[in-house]
């Protein structure tokens, strides 16, 4: 049984990763070399539980209980000595998740499984920076991850049927749906969701309409939950364009990234993060209406 996950990132896949686990009954801890980073991850996991106690989803009670088993660790060590489950939520880049596989293989428990967040790379590449290939899996959630139902499970070339069944049972304690399937670059959601935003950018650069014409037409006629502008800049373009380079290196021309997306990012127009990407934000990461 999993009671105790480690989560590896506080950035906004990390932080939703360890409220949604927290407010499940897991214990759960939050691991961050940067101790402003964890700040700014429990103000928001605080907040999100006082969304949610406001929208009568949970109680004073469920929050404060959630609050109780949460803890914020700024060493890997700490984090994952005692966890039967370590989540890496860093970003896409395969250089940082190597490190941080060798770190989390050095300090947690021989039984313990290792998931990796990743929304295209490898779970079998990132495998064989442990020596225990047979529990390592891809779990990947989507954003905002206490609000999306699905968590997509996809086993490496090693990974034990133990591990995949684990793994989902505990996906579903946290209350979503889950989908296992087989490695392959982009899996099934990110292989769409990249094609899907880049070619949003094509037609932004091409001039078709506005990006809140595009957003408004993929929500409304495709019924999309929020449309390609408004989850890119939520997932942070950086993040986007280094899933479309990994898709474009693996799979070929028809995952290339527009060029406009290029430049955003060459701009330092990240997302909600950077106050600015497609849209503005506020300081409270509010979309500024022009």
């Amino acid at each position: 049984m999993i009671e105790h996950i480690a989560v590896i990132g506080s950035g906004v896949m990390g932080r939703g990763i360890a409220c949604t686990a927290a407010i499940s009954g897991f214990t759960v801890t939050l691991a961050d070399i940067k101790i402003s980073a964890l700040e700014s991850a429990k103000r928001e996991i605080e907040t999100i539980f006082s969304k949610g106690i406001e929208r009568k989803k949970i109680s004073e009670a469920e929050k404060s209980s959630a609050l109780d088993r949460l803890f914020f660790q700024a060493s890997i060590e700490n984090a994952v000595r005692s966890a039967e489950l370590v989540i890496e939520a860093v970003t896409e880049n395969l250089e940082i998740k190597k490190r941080v596989f060798e770190d989390i293989e050095k300090f947690a428990n021989d039984d313990c499984i290792f998931a990796t967040n990743t929304s295209t790379m490898s779970p079998t590449e990132i495998a064989a920076f442990t020596k225990r290939p047979d529990k390592v899996i891809a779990m990947h959630f989507f954003n905002p991850v206490h609000k999306m139902p699905l968590v997509e499970i996809v086993k490496g070339l090693e990974t034990s049927d133990e591990t995949a069944e684990a793994i989902r049972r505990t996906a579903e304690r946290m209350g979503k749906e889950t989908v296992v399937v087989n490695e392959f670059p982009g899996f099934v959601t990110s292989r769409i969701s990249a094609l899907v935003g880049n070619e949003a950018f094509l037609m932004l650069q091409e001039g078709i309409g506005t990006a809140e014409e595009i957003d408004k037409a993929i929500k409304f006629g495709l019924n999309y939950p929020m449309g390609p502008f408004e989850l890119g800049d939520l997932v942070g373009l950086d993040t986007r364009l280094n899933n479309l380079n990994y898709l474009h290196s693996r799979l070929g021309e028809k995952f290339r990234p527009a060029p406009l997306l290029i430049q955003y990012v060459k701009a330092g127009r990240l997302g909600r993060k950077s106050g600015k990407g497609v849209f503005e934000y506020g300081s409270d990461g509010t979309k500024i209406e022009r």
